[in-house]
């Protein structure tokens, strides 16, 4: 009975994080039965993650600038923009795929800059650059493409967008088996990796998730691997993108959470000027956090532009939306100093299994931004309900923390019983945040 409450004070304080989690879950069964099981058909979900991969990228840098007290409205626009510098590179200049592509990232480098040298070091605000640079990027794209669409694209770089890994049985047996050993192999490398970060917490003494919550969680998210694994792997089986996705999402969840650069964007978003009284250089974080937009807005771009086989004059556009959003509905404060990675990669699965399962029922675009809208408007506004409840955590949470919280004689000598001059050891604090 102790370890079930201990669970349920743990959950009630985190509602945030497990809330967005819950909720993808309910979404998910909810437009299975509403779709007559076509929404976890293995054809759609290879579907649901190819049409939907380019915005969980931009997603990734979004998270990251919102984290900072940053928004970015210009990634749709500079998306549409690289795809139309890829389009001039490869169909009119006669480049090759592999030279156009870091050519184009390159590009997107370059505009990242711009836009970060005027928020970072000239001090005009994020939204108001990125509103201007979604104007002139989609001017640009106009102009470089002259009001036409360019294609085809060789077939190497389609493939980024909408290729598969080959099939190793040669297309003879049921299943895919390299999406089989890759899906077993993520899957036995998250169990290792999360018994492993809990046993670090554990040496050094920090927060921890109680071991019943623990064992269900990752029991779950282990099933929910094999799961879609079985899914892709009965269809076409891996598709290229997923991989790349996958790279940037452990990359980048180990920059935000383990690295220097990580905890300064946290500290900036948190309290800006405390960051720069403790010696962080924030005008440089920031600068870096908007190049780091920029190449991911490019590779979303190519993406987009590859699995389409076209570069056109609209590409990109409502791409910012459908990022922002899934920063937010994944969990990211507006107000900065809160968010993950693999939060905003829920926020951006919840928006796709809206927007898949919404067409599949034959909805129209005028109900499928009404409801959207309403699910941001719902998220954010349950993401500043429950802060205001009890400092970031909620009622029933703050009543179960009594039974979760060791007392203080526990964590700390009276301050008489420390040696006459020895100075006081400062506390143990995490700042490493949960996913």
């Amino acid at each position: 009975m102790s370890a079930l409450r201990e669970s349920l004070g743990f959950l009630t304080s985190r509602l945030r994080q497990v809330g967005i989690f819950v909720a993808l879950i309910l979404i998910v069964l909810l437009f299975q039965v509403l779709t007559d099981g076509i929404l976890l058909e293995p054809q759609n979900v290879t579907n649901l993650v190819v049409q939907n991969s380019y915005i969980l990228i931009l997603a990734i840098g979004m998270v990251m600038v919102i984290i900072a007290g940053h928004i970015d409205l210009s990634v749709g626009s500079v998306a549409g923009f690289i795809g139309a510098v890829a389009g001039v590179m490869i169909v009119h200049w006669g480049w090759p795929w592999w030279a156009a592509i870091p050519a184009c990232l390159l590009v997107g480098a370059l505009v990242g800059a711009w836009q970060g040298y005027w928020i970072a070091y000239v001090g005009i605000p994020a939204f108001i650059v990125t509103l201007a640079g979604m104007l002139i990027f989609r001017g640009l794209t106009l102009i470089t493409l002259k009001n036409q669409q360019i294609t085809p694209f060789p077939a190497e770089l389609r493939a980024l967008g909408g290729g598969f890994l080959p099939d190793i049985s040669g297309g003879t047996s049921v299943l895919e088996w390299l999406t089989v050993i890759l899906g077993v192999g993520a899957t036995l490398a998250l169990l290792i990796q999360s018994i492993k970060e809990r046993r670090i917490r554990a040496k050094f003494e920090l927060e921890n998730e109680p071991m019943t919550w623990f064992v269900i969680k990752t029991a779950f998210i282990a099933l929910l691997m094999l799961v879609i694994t079985f899914l892709l792997a009965s269809y076409r089986g891996t598709p290229i993108v997923l991989i790349v996705l996958a790279v940037l999402v452990i990359v980048y969840s180990a920059l935000m959470n383990n690295s220097v650069f990580g905890r300064h964007t946290y500290a900036i978003g948190g309290n800006l000027h405390a960051a720069e009284l403790s010696g962080i250089k924030t005008k440089a974080v920031t600068f870096r956090l908007f190049v780091n937009m920029g190449v991911l807005a490019a590779l979303a771009g190519l993406v987009f532009t590859a699995r389409l086989n076209s570069a056109q004059p609209a590409g990109g556009t409502g791409f910012e939306l459908d990022s922002i959003a899934a920063a937010f509905i994944g969990g990211a404060a507006v107000t900065g100093g809160i968010g993950t990675v693999a939060g905003a990669m829920i926020g951006g699965l919840i928006m796709g299994v809206l927007n898949n399962g919404m067409s599949i029922l034959g909805l129209g675009t005028d109900y499928q931004q009404l409801i959207k809208g309403l699910v941001l408007l719902i998220a954010v506004g349950f993401d500043i309900f429950n802060k205001n409840r009890g400092g970031g955590g909620s009622v029933l949470g703050n009543r179960f923390k009594r039974n979760t919280t060791p007392p203080a004689t526990e964590t700390a000598a009276p301050p008489a019983a420390r040696p006459a001059g020895a100075a006081e050891e400062p506390a143990r604090t995490a700042t490493v945040p949960t996913p």
